[in-house]
C-alpha cells in the first residue's frame, strides 16, 4: 500500500506522524521503550498537541529483535495470532540500545530520528527519516508503516509462494490468502516474512493483512504496513540465509518428518475425469505392467457425490464397497489419499447438523454464511469452535479408520471477512490464519490415529506456521512451459520463506499437456521433494501421451528412489533445522553473487544441482559455482565458476554433484521406503582432504581422506563398505575413475 506522491509529498486525504525527536526511555531486564514525539520539542509548549509514537524492543530468542510500533494503545485485542516462540536467554540494555545475542537494536539520540540494527560490527539496516509512520485517512481508516533501508545491490526473498520474479524488489506484494491460479500476483500461500542477501530476515507479526512495498514506493527501503494503530515485527540476523532460516523456523516452528513412503510416486484420478474403481485399477495395473514404480494413489473430488462436498462419504453408484478397494490398494503396497475441502454444500446432509449445531461460520445477523461458488449454497466450518473442530475430525477419523492414509487438504483460501467467528476472532486476522488451523485438524487426525511418522498432508493454503504441516503443492498451474517455470519461482518464494517440503502437478493442471512438456516436467517433477501427476479434464497416465513417457518416468522414478538415502538425510535437515529440501542457490553460495536472481536451477539437498529443461529442443542454459561439479547422469566433469549451454533429451536433465560430495546411493528403485544402509553404495566426488560424515538412515558413514588412503567407518566400526571415487585427477589418486572397497 502506498502512502506517499513521489519522495516529498504525502497522497492526497493522508496524515502521516512520523517520529521525529526521541524524548524520553525506558527499559527493564528484558526490554527497552522509547517515546519519541512528531516534531522537534524545542520549549514545553511544543509539547501539547504533540502526538507521542511509542516503540518498545525486545528480544523472544538471540539473534532475533522485535520492535512494536504504537500510538493509540488502548484497543482491545482481537486474535488470532501468529504462535511466535520464545527462548530465556541473556539480553542486555545499554542507553537507548537492547543487544540479544549478537544483534543491537540501536536508537539514535538526540534531534535525528532513527533506529539501527547493528551485527558483529556491521549496519544491516534501520529506519530513519520518515521510515515510522502512523496514518489516518480521509475516511477514518488508521494504518502503521515501517521502511528498513535496503543497500546498494541488496536482494529482497521469499513473501509465500509468489509465483513473479524470484527477487522481490520492485514489487508490490499484498499478504492475503487467495485462489488465484499460479499466473498473476495472487498466492495461495501468504508469508508476511522476508529475507535479504545482507544478512538479516524481518517476520511482520501480523495474521491478516499485510501491504509490502519492497523497493517500489521507495526504490531504497522496503515498506510493510497493517491497519490499525500498532504494527509488530521482528529483525532475525543470519548472517547466511540458511542461518535466518534456521532461526526463523525455530521462532514459527519446523517442518514435521513426512514418512519414507510419501516421497514416491503419487498418480491421481485428476479432477472432473470420470472414474470409479474398474478406472483406478486399470491404472495401477498400467503402472504395474509397465514397470513404474507406484507408492500412492489420490482419489480426486468425485469420491464423494456431486453438490455434497464435503459430507465424506463415498459415491455409491460409484465405489459400493470402498473399504474393501482400500485394502485391495493396500495389498499391492499402495498408500491411498483423499480430497477435501473445509466447505460444507447445502446439498451435504452435514450442513444441517453443522448449521443447527454452531458448527458453520454465521454472520452479524445469525445467518449461516453462505455462497453459490464452488458448491452450491456451502457454509464454511468454524475451526475456532473447539466442537466444531472435534466434528470435522470425527469425520476423517472414520475415514483412517477404513484405510485412508492421507488427506488433499484442498482450499481455505476463501475466507469472508464479513463474518463473525466462534471464539470472537478479527475477521480480517483470520482471513489468512484460518488455514493455519484447517491443516493443523487434518494434521493432528493423522498424528492420533496413524502416528507422527506417518502423517502428511497435501494442502495448497498456508500462512506462517504452515510448514510444520507438510506437503504443500503448488496449487492450479497449466500445462505450458512458462507454467513449469512459474511453478519453480513459486516453489523457490515459498522455500525462501521457511517450508522444507513441496510438490507441483506434473504436466500441468490446466489443459492437456503435449507429449514434450509433460516429459519435461516429469524430470522436473520427479527431482522434487514430492512428485504428484495430476490434471484437471485429462488424465495423467504417461501411456496416453506416447512410449518415450513411459521410459522418461520409469528412469526418473527409478532415480529418484536410488537417491532415497540421500533425500531422507535432506528431509531430516528440514525437519530438525528447517532447511529446505529443495533450495534456491543463493542459499546455498550466499557469498556468489552470480546466484541472485537464479530462479530457473536450484540445489536438491545440499549436494545436488538441478536445472530443469523448459524447452521442446531441449535448449538449457544454468549457473555452475567454482569447482569441478560431476554430472549424475552422464559422469562429465563440468567446470565451474561459469555458465553453461547445453541440449538435452527427454531423458536427461542437468544434474550435476557438488565437488567434494559424499552421495549415499540406494540399492533399491522399485519403492522409497527401504532400509537406506542396506547395501548403500556411497559416492565420493572429487574428494577432499580430511573427513566427511554422512547419516545414511540410523548409520554415520565417515569418509577419511589422508594423501592416497581412504578410509570408510559406519558408525566408527572400519569395515569392508563399497564406496566409487568419482574424479581424483590429482596425482595422490591416480588418472581416471576408481571403484574401491575400503576397510
Amino acid at each position: 500500500m502506498k502512502f506517499t506522491d513521489g519522495y516529498w509529498l504525502k497522497r492526497k486525504g493522508l496524515t502521516v506522524l512520523h517520529p521525529a525527536q526521541l524524548r524520553d526511555s525506558q527499559a527493564d531486564e528484558k526490554s527497552l521503550t522509547v517515546y519519541a514525539a512528531t516534531k522537534p520539542v524545542r520549549s514545553r509548549a511544543d509539547t501539547l498537541d504533540t502526538p507521542l509514537i511509542t516503540i518498545r524492543v525486545e528480544a523472544p530468542m538471540p539473534d532475533v529483535v522485535r520492535v512494536t510500533i504504537g500510538h493509540f494503545l488502548g484497543g482491545v485485542p482481537h486474535g488470532p495470532n501468529f504462535a511466535i516462540a520464545t527462548e530465556d536467554h541473556p539480553v542486555t540494555v545499554a542507553g537507548t540500545a537492547l543487544t540479544s545475542g549478537r544483534l543491537t537494536a540501536r536508537f539514535q539520540a538526540g534531534d535525528r530520528w532513527g533506529l539501527d540494527f547493528v551485527a558483529e560490527g556491521r549496519r544491516l539496516t534501520g529506519t530513519g527519516w520518515r521510515g515510522m509512520g502512523v496514518v489516518d485517512t480521509a475516511d477514518g481508516e488508521h494504518y502503521v508503516h515501517e521502511q528498513l533501508d535496503l543497500g546498494v545491490g541488496e536482494a529482497v526473498y521469499g513473501l509465500g509462494e509468489r509465483f513473479g520474479p524470484f527477487v522481490k524488489n520492485g514489487q508490490s506484494v499484498d499478504i492475503w490468502n487467495e485462489d488465484g491460479g499460479t499466473s498473476s500476483e495472487l498466492a495461495y500461500k501468504n508469508v508476511p516474512f522476508f529475507l535479504t542477501n545482507r544478512g538479516y530476515g524481518v517476520l511482520v507479526d501480523h495474521p491478516g493483512k499485510v501491504s509490502f512495498e519492497v523497493a517500489s514506493e521507495m526504490v531504497s527501503r522496503t515498506q510493510f504496513s497493517v491497519a490499525g494503530q500498532t504494527l509488530s515485527y521482528l529483525v532475525i540476523y543470519g548472517p547466511t540465509p540458511a542461518d535466518i532460516l534456521r532461526r526463523y523456523t525455530a521462532l514459527t516452528g519446523r517442518p514435521a518428518l513426512p514418512p519414507q513412503w510419501s516421497f514416491g510416486l503419487w498418480l491421481t484420478t485428476s479432477f472432473t475425469t470420470p472414474y470409479d474403481e474398474e478406472t483406478v485399477t486399470s491404472f495401477v495395473d498400467g503402472m504395474a505392467e509397465r514397470g513404474l514404480p507406484l507408492s500412492v494413489f489420490h482419489f480426486d473430488t468425485f469420491w464423494m457425490r456431486e453438490f455434497h462436498w464435503c459430507d465424506f462419504e463415498w459415491d455409491p453408484a460409484i465405489f459400493p464397497d470402498p473399504p474393501g478397494m482400500l485394502k485391495r490398494l493396500h495389498d499391492r503396497g499402495l498408500r491411498t489419499c483423499l480430497w477435501i475441502n473445509p466447505y460444507i454444500a447445502q446439498r451435504s446432509a452435514l450442513f444441517v447438523e453443522g448449521a443447527e449445531k454452531g458448527y458453520l461460520v454465521r454472520k452479524a445477523n445469525g445467518d449461516v454464511w453462505q455462497w453459490d461458488r464452488w458448491q452450491a449454497g456451502m457454509g464454511l466450518v468454524d475451526f475456532t469452535n473447539p466442537e466444531a473442530r472435534s466434528w470435522y475430525a470425527g469425520k476423517l477419523a472414520t475415514l483412517v479408520e477404513m484405510g485412508v492414509d492421507a488427506f488433499k487438504s484442498d482450499f481455505g483460501e476463501r475466507v469472508p471477512t464479513d463474518v463473525v467467528w466462534h471464539d470472537g476472532s478479527d475477521p480480517e486476522r483470520m482471513h489468512n490464519y484460518y488455514t493455519q488451523l484447517y491443516n493443523q485438524v487434518v494434521f493432528d487426525v493423522l498424528v492420533s490415529l496413524k502416528g507422527e511418522n506417518e502423517a502428511v498432508l497435501f494442502a495448497r493454503s498456508a500462512t506462517v506456521g504452515g510448514q510444520q504441516f507438510p506437503v504443500h503443492w503448488g496449487g492450479d498451474n497449466s500445462a505450458t512451459y512458462e507454467s513449469m517455470a512459474e511453478s519453480l519461482r513459486g516453489g523457490l518464494s515459498l522455500m525462501s520463506s521457511g517450508f522444507g517440503f513441496w510438490s507441483h502437478d506434473i504436466g500441468g493442471f490446466e489443459g492437456r499437456p503435449d507429449p514434450a512438456v509433460f516429459k519435461r516436467w516429469v524430470a522436473f517433477g520427479l527431482l522434487s521433494s514430492h512428485s504428484r501427476l495430476h490434471g484437471n479434464h485429462s488424465y495423467r497416465v504417461p501411456w496416453l501421451f506416447d512410449d518415450e513417457s513411459v521410459e522418461v518416468l520409469r528412469s526418473f522414478t527409478h532415480l529418484k528412489y536410488s537417491l532415497m538415502p540421500y533425500l531422507w538425510e535432506a528431509a531430516r535437515q528440514a525437519h530438525e533445522q528447517g532447511l529446505p529440501v529443495m533450495r534456491p542457490m543463493v542459499l546455498g553460495f550466499p557469498d556468489d553473487p552470480a546466484v541472485t536472481y537464479l530462479d530457473r536451477q536450484y540445489l536438491l539437498g545440499g549436494d545436488l544441482l538441478v536445472a530443469p529443461v523448459f524447452s521442446e529442443g531441449g535448449e538449457v542454459s544454468y549457473y555452475v559455482p567454482a569447482g569441478r561439479w560431476t554430472s549424475l547422469l552422464s559422469g562429465e566433469v563440468v567446470e565451474g565458476p561459469g555458465w553453461r549451454h547445453e541440449t538435452h533429451g527427454f531423458g536427461s536433465v542437468p544434474l550435476l554433484v557438488r565437488p567434494g560430495a559424499v552421495l549415499p546411493i540406494g540399492n533399491r528403485t522399485d519403492r522409497p521406503d527401504y532400509d537406506h544402509a542396506d547395501g548403500v553404495t556411497l559416492r565420493i566426488f572429487e574428494p577432499a582432504e580430511g573427513s566427511t560424515a554422512v547419516r545414511v538412515g540410523d548409520s554415520t558413514f565417515t569418509v577419511t581422506r589422508d594423501g592416497t588412503a581412504v578410509r570408510v567407518e559406519r558408525d566408527g566400526a572400519a569395515l569392508p563398505w563399497r564406496v566409487e571415487i568419482v574424479g581424483g585427477r590429482s596425482a595422490e589418486l591416480g588418472a581416471g575413475d576408481a571403484s574401491w572397497v575400503a576397510g
